[in-house]
């Protein structure tokens, strides 16, 4: 019985994105650099950018995950502490990373949670340097309203803002406080500094139809040099949303021209994508 997977590369018209070498396969060799893959929020390394993975593998590409941001006992639900403690945990692992290929440098892809820490962890953690090119797909930027629930977050004020994020903190979830509306990590990383770090080619991907990260122009950068992406500007009949850009052959493109530095390469759009 085909697994899911394979079912996936079928559907999707590519059945060689499976003839991979494997995730965290240090042995892979590549004339780019290492793309080190990081998650979303409630995901892991093995769930969200996965099938990407397997994807960029097959176009040539060494590919290199862990899940962050997990609590210990429970590995099965990543990035869940706050910005501030699982940021380290990548910075050690883009190091690592560095060090058991050989390369000076790798390129960052992230999907949502982990499109905000691209951005994050280059700046604060000290590894700008080991850092080449950067997708962001989706990233939180500027703070997501989280489909406007975070609006009734202040329905009476700061106060309940507070209590929100202290209930939010209680239950293990320190990164949705931080990434919403006046989250600390979010704050932090807007904090009239440059957010994109010297040496650092950042493009952000975006879907107008972004059900979660929302307002969906929360994600864009507005610095000299960022490549600010919408989907739809590309291939205008693809409804994905958030959840869908993980998993969308169009988005695996853009990010390929990303990579591969030929954002005008084009390439055959399909017309919707395997989920909202």
């Amino acid at each position: 019985m085909p697994s899911l997977r394979q079912l996936l590369a079928s559907t999707l018209g590519c059945a060689a994105a499976v003839t991979a070498t494997g995730i965290n396969d240090f042995s892979c060799q590549s004339d780019h650099n290492p793309v080190v893959l990081l998650h979303g929020l409630g995901a892991t390394y093995y769930e969200d950018l996965n099938f990407l993975q397997y994807w960029l593998q097959k176009e040539g590409y060494c590919t290199y995950s862990q899940t962050y941001g997990a609590y210990d006992g429970f590995p099965f639900v990543g990035g869940l502490k706050p910005i501030n403690e699982s940021a380290p945990e990548i910075a050690a692992y883009i190091k690592e990373v560095t060090e058991k290929t050989g390369k000076d440098k790798v390129d960052l892809v992230g999907h949502s949670e982990g499109a905000f820490q691209s951005l994050y962890v280059p700046k604060f953690e000290g590894v700008a340097h080991l850092v080449d090119k950067i997708a962001a797909i989706a990233p939180p930027t500027h703070a997501t309203s989280f489909a406007g629930l975070y609006k009734l977050a202040y329905l009476f004020g700061n106060s309940t803002r507070e209590a929100v994020g202290d209930v939010l903190h209680a239950l293990g979830c320190g990164a949705c406080d931080d990434l919403g509306l006046d989250g600390a990590a979010v704050e932090r990383l807007n904090d009239g500094k440059p957010i994109v770090q010297e040496g650092n080619k950042v493009t952000i991907i975006a879907s107008k139809y972004d059900e979660l990260v929302t307002p969906p122009t929360t994600s864009f950068v507005h610095e000299d040099g960022v490549q600010n992406w919408w989907i739809q500007d590309t291939c205008p009949f693809d409804p994905v949303g958030h959840i869908g850009e993980a998993y969308d052959l169009n988005v695996w493109n853009l990010v390929k021209n990303v990579l591969d530095e030929t954002p005008d390469r084009k390439f055959v759009c399909l017309i919707g994508s395997p989920g909202k």
